[in-house]
């Protein structure tokens, strides 16, 4: 078999690889044809009809992305009929599509806007054909308006293909066909975790995140708040590409000045909770195999708070497994409320603590109500009145670089600068958090050298890192063996669970990120993600880890600072009060 095939596109030969469709090869000539319901990797459905092209022969307009490309083929991309066609398609859609362009989160992204104005749709054509529905809100994570649903499926796809949740279906016919949950219920009350990765491959504003910034900036100007910042290892490699850069640059400097800008009182690093994170993970690890602590092996990392509501939903009975550590976003909240407030003489319920993450799960494990211990550690001072939360505000990526827009901040020219003392300290191990394999790999840095006394051969564990779905690694420790495992996304996790259930796992401990790749692919970064753009994300994360100085967790001397002044010791009486939680079955009613 010949490794390419030859077909024409507009008159002109081009060579694509066997099995390839017309679309892939019309993009390899050069042509780019619109499309609403496919996306790389995750759908291609056929569904809507925008990348119709004629194909010599056939009788009728052929939907390019799903029609493979044959030797001697003719394409024509852009006949009188083809364009005449997208553009009745798209008149279509606009009849369903409601006129609120400019308070929809995605002004500026929105695919349905792109092919419209590509297809040369200036007007509504038709009538509105469909009453308006009501928003479906999710807690404080995803919101969903069905009146800007084009039926392109890729949230079921992703949903179902990549997460393994389907959560989300069609259901109705006609008029009334719709994406909806099992008996029409609210998000909150299906088994939707909250991951977000529908919001990212949704190509109108239908799924979005729950959008707080004009909360925050309301915050920023009040002058009887202290609000600081905290930011995501994941946003220094993402947050230049939602602005404008491209994939994969590195923006920590630009990224803590523009947050001085806005206003933010401190900018802490979240990079700090994560090697803190470590400590507290790494001696649980070790005290579980000595037998001295509670929970079961294998133990499961509890960092990602998508992951987290997987577990509490499908496998409960496996709670025991899972590190009872709360996620770094948390601890510092904990952390900032309570050792630091107490340090600068302020008043923890005027503090406001926002998260910059690239998780829209994020905002919904801030809310949990088991997430307010800063606030007991004080009431048993005598010194709190109403409860409230560590963290009061995640904002995802997206978010983040709206209010830069708004304030009308020139990113790319803003000068590098550093993060604030104490609390933006951290290690090249807490970068590394931002991709699949990290937590996994930091935490063997530190629990190798706290075991043996001795620094881990070669510092990066290159067998955990990597996008394949699942990966593993066996380490002699103290003369025993120890199988570690990784796995992104929850289709994936549901495999190790499943061995988990069933006895047969080999692990010992095993990092689960929800999203494709880790943070980098995470529900609240940049719309419209592929491995490409996440791989350069992860490779901007691993350069900034080796550039560092101190590149293991227990080297940060801003952790060990606080545990000599506050906390005593990892898995100690006020480190278990503060940085460790318990989850619980998730009901759905």
């Amino acid at each position: 078999m010949s490794d390419t095939i030859t077909l024409s596109v507009d008159g002109r030969p081009v060579a694509v690889s066997p099995g390839s469709t017309i679309l892939e090869a019309c993009a390899a000539s050069g042509v780019k044809v619109p499309t609403l319901c496919h996306l790389s990797e995750v759908c291609s459905n056929a569904s809507c009809g925008i990348c119709v092209v004629e194909v010599e022969g056939a009788r009728g307009l052929v939907r390019s992305c799903a029609q493979q490309a044959r030797e001697g083929m003719k394409v024509t991309t852009a006949s009188a009929r083809v364009l005449e066609s997208r553009r009745t398609v798209v008149e279509l859609l606009l009849a369903s599509h409601p006129e609120d362009c400019l308070s929809c989160l995605r002004l500026g992204s929105c695919e349905l806007n792109q092919v419209a104005e590509q297809v040369g749709v200036r007007k509504r054509a038709y009538p509105p054909v469909r009453a308006p529905r009501k928003l479906d809100a999710i807690s404080a994570a995803i919101v969903r308006d069905n009146d800007k649903c084009i039926l392109c499926g890729r949230c079921v796809e992703v949903c179902s293909e990549v997460q393994g949740v389907s959560a989300i279906d069609y259901a109705g016919r006609g008029l009334g066909s719709r994406v909806a949950t099992f008996g029409d219920r609210s998000l909150a009350d299906s088994v939707c975790v909250s991951c977000g990765q529908c919001t990212v491959v949704c190509p109108t504003g239908a799924l979005t995140e729950r959008d707080e910034t004009d909360e925050v900036l309301a915050l920023l100007r009040d002058p009887d708040k202290v609000v600081i910042v905290e930011t995501a290892p994941a946003i220094r490699a993402s947050l230049g590409e939602a602005l404008g850069m491209d994939p994969g640059a590195l923006v920590t400097g630009r990224m803590a000045a523009a947050l001085r800008r806005l206003g933010f009182a401190r900018v802490f690093d979240t990079q700090f909770a994560a090697d803190l994170t470590i400590m507290e993970e790494g001696n649980e690890l070790l005290a579980r195999i000595a037998g001295k602590a509670k929970g079961k092996l294998p133990m499961l990392t509890s960092c990602s708070p998508g992951w987290i509501s997987f577990v509490e939903t499908f496998y409960p009975e496996l709670l025991p497994h899972v590190s009872s550590c709360k996620s770094p976003q948390q601890m510092f909240g904990a952390v900032a409320k309570s050792w630091w407030a107490e340090k600068e003489g302020i008043d923890p319920e005027k503090l406001v603590v926002v998260s910059i993450m690239p998780c829209t799960a994020k905002k919904a494990e801030a809310k949990r109500p088991e997430m307010r211990d800063a606030w007991l550690w004080w009431k048993g001072k005598g010194r709190a009145a109403e409860p409230f939360q560590d963290v009061d505000y995640a904002l995802s990526t997206r978010e983040l670089a709206r209010m830069i827009r708004r304030v009308g901040l020139d990113f790319a020219r803003l000068p590098e600068e550093s993060f604030d003392d104490p609390l933006g300290a951290s290690t090249g191990a807490a970068t590394i958090f931002a991709a699949t394999g990290g937590v996994m790999e930091a935490a063997v840095r530190t629990a190798y050298e706290l075991v043996t006394g001795e620094a881990l051969p070669g510092i990066e564990l290159k067998a955990v890192r990597g996008f394949q779905g699942l990966k593993s690694a066996t380490l002699a420790l103290a003369g025993k063996e120890l199988t570690v495992g990784v796995a992104h996304t929850l289709k994936n996790a549901r495999a190790v669970l499943d061995g988990i259930a069933a006895g047969t796992s080999p692990y010992t401990f095993v990092e689960i990120m929800t999203c494709p790749g880790g943070c980098v692919g995470g529900g609240g970064q940049p719309v419209l993600p592929d491995w490409d753009k996440r791989l350069a994300r992860a490779e901007a994360i691993y350069h900034e880890d080796r550039k560092l100085h101190f590149r293991k967790s227990h080297e940060n001397p801003a952790v060990a600072a606080l545990y000599k002044d506050f906390l005593g010791e990892p898995l100690g009486h006020l480190s278990h009060e503060l940085l460790h939680t318990e989850y619980k079955r998730k009901e759905v009613r």
